[in-house]
């Protein structure tokens, strides 16, 4: 069968690259043409577009580039029609991807979306187009699912793939010695974003809290975009080492994390690290932000468990005081930790299993099958 896939960022690559991998195991014939990344490439078919050429972050980033992006949407629908492809499939990218989901809808393709956009934080009318435009949706949060049924529409939970990168992870055993670190001192692990914007409101206020906790061992997770003289701006020249590629290894001998809101509060909370989350932004931002959204937390791990399972310091609240006030209990009070570790297994429960790259290949095969 023909798959014909679309990502438009470093995260769809991985998670194409995966239900690529997933869709060849179970079907041998299976042909591939994409939009997407390196990754994606590796596992063979026609790469169209790189993704490179297509992240635009910002109003006034997508504004400047209009005509660019214009144009790969006209490109992207030409080459849908020429290759007649069995199915397309759209993975996250929302803003890209709606838009030729109502367009491969209408020429009669099957349409699958890998990913559901986060219409449920803001503008949930957006569900009403979602349901117009995508034939399968393909959830990878669990909650999700319930959130669908109430605007009448019936969705697939596959999983999450975080879930099958944490089961695959091998720790590197000499991670610590091959850094230097003492065994004597306890990891803090900061995980500040992986943008520019994120990294400028957060990283300054978590090396300040380190300053203050000089037994233990702070150390950063750079993201991949940047190199470590990016972050020397931030550190002053202080003993906080920034290591690249090397989260889950971070994660894996940590006690506590101050994690940016985002995925890696999730991957924080399968690694069992007891962890707090921070936002932080421009005030204009923030305040736009909460006449908009809708949801009653920022952390993956407490918008799963309808819970306060871990501390959100948000703005006002995210200072090196309170920081610094909530590490004390995540490193110190042993009821505070355990109970947080034990909200963890419930996660882990309402998860599930890994997989979610298989399960969503076996659910597009069959519903072209049925189709």
């Amino acid at each position: 069968m023909k798959y014909y896939l679309i990502a438009g960022e470093a995260s769809g690559d991985l998670h194409g690259a995966n239900l690529m991998k997933a869709l060849r195991e179970r079907d041998l014939n299976a042909e591939f043409r994409f939009f997407g990344g390196d990754l994606m490439q590796a596992q063979g078919g026609e790469l169209v577009k790189h993704y490179a050429d297509m992240a635009y972050m910002g109003v006034v980033e997508v504004v400047m580039n209009l005509r660019t992006i214009l144009k790969n949407m006209d490109t992207c629908k030409k080459d849908i029609l020429s290759w007649q492809p069995d199915v397309v499939i759209l993975i996250d990218f929302p803003g890209f991807n709606l838009k030729i989901a109502e367009f491969a809808k209408k020429q009669g393709f099957q349409t699958d979306f890998y990913i559901s956009p986060k219409v449920w934080a803001w503008n949930q009318k957006r569900v009403l187009k979602i349901k117009r435009v995508v034939d399968h949706l393909f959830c990878i949060l669990p909650f999700e699912v319930d959130f669908y049924k109430t605007w009448g529409m019936d969705v697939d939970y596959v999983g999450n793939p975080l879930l099958d990168a944490v089961s695959q992870f091998t720790p590197d055993v000499d991670f610590r010695q091959k850094h230097n670190w003492s065994t004597d001192k306890k990891i803090v692990a900061l995980l500040p974003g992986s943008r520019k914007q994120e990294i400028n409101y957060l990283l300054p206020e978590m090396i300040k809290v380190a300053d203050r906790f000089p037994q233990y061992q702070f150390v950063v997770a750079g993201a991949p975009s940047f190199n470590t003289d990016y972050y020397q701006q931030y550190l002053n020249g202080k003993d906080i080492p920034v290591i690249f590629n090397a989260t889950y290894d971070l994660l894996h001998i940590a006690d506590a994390a101050i994690v940016a809101s985002g995925t890696a509060t999730l991957e924080t909370a399968l690694f069992n690290v007891p962890q707090m989350v921070v936002y932080k932004a421009h005030p204009i931002f923030i305040g736009l932000g909460r006449l908009v959204v809708k949801i009653k937390f920022i952390s993956l791990v407490n918008l799963i468990m309808d819970a306060p399972v871990v501390k959100e310091l948000i703005q006002a609240d995210c200072t090196p005081d309170v920081i610094s006030a909530e590490l004390t209990k995540l490193l110190d009070d042993a009821k505070y930790r355990q109970k947080m570790l034990e909200d963890y297994d419930g996660l882990d429960i309402r998860m599930g299993e890994p997989g979610a790259s298989g399960h969503t290949a076996d659910l597009i095969i069959k519903y072209i099958n049925k189709q």
